[in-house]
């Protein structure tokens, strides 16, 4: 079977084939999950919400055309960051999660346990402090790994405006980190 990344198996998804679904599913399922929990705090509501989407990418999946120059990589973020928007439009009384409820390792850890909840609440303060299409550049660059010209065509950009947006975010995140520790 090619690869799961690959433009011919989502021209087999598109046929039918159960086993092509599978191995996209395999192949992003982790990715999605991540770019919405980071998103809504809960992990029950973002399984749900991966769940959504692929049902959703199931069924757009007959008009994705790969000659439209999108990856596919990108359309099916596109579909997770369509989704987030109706799951905050339809849930205005979301709950967040504390870092404090996060479990603690053994104490043989605990040091270093501590210092990465230290470094992970400076750094999730100063994503709070970003503007939403901020958050959501980084989110898909650095927790999802997209490439430039995939996040622009995930967020409808131009690649010059989400290069733009990434370098001002980055700066911003720089700024609020060093304030929280000088």
């Amino acid at each position: 079977m090619p690869l799961p990344n690959s433009p011919e198996i989502v021209v087999r998804a598109q046929n039918g084939d159960r086993e092509a679904l599978g191995a996209l599913y395999d192949e992003y399922h982790a990715g999605v999950f991540r770019f919405l929990w980071a998103r809504v705090g809960e992990r029950q509501v973002a399984e749900d919400l991966t769940g959504d989407v692929f049902l959703r990418m199931l069924n757009s999946l007959p008009q994705y055309r790969p000659m439209d120059g999108i990856p596919f990589q990108a359309w099916l973020y596109g579909i997770a960051r369509h989704r987030l928007v109706d799951y905050y439009r339809q849930d205005k009384n979301r709950a967040t999660t504390s870092l404090e409820a996060a479990p603690l390792a053994a104490d043989d850890e605990l040091g270093a346990t501590a210092e990465h909840h230290l470094t992970l609440e400076m750094v999730m303060q100063a994503l709070t402090g970003l503007e939403p299409a901020q958050r959501e550049v980084i989110g898909l660059r650095f927790i999802n790994g997209l490439s430039l010209r995939e996040t622009a065509q995930a967020m409808g950009r131009s690649e010059g405006a989400v290069k733009a947006l990434q370098h001002r975010a980055l700066a911003a995140v720089r700024s609020l980190v060093a304030e929280k520790i000088i």
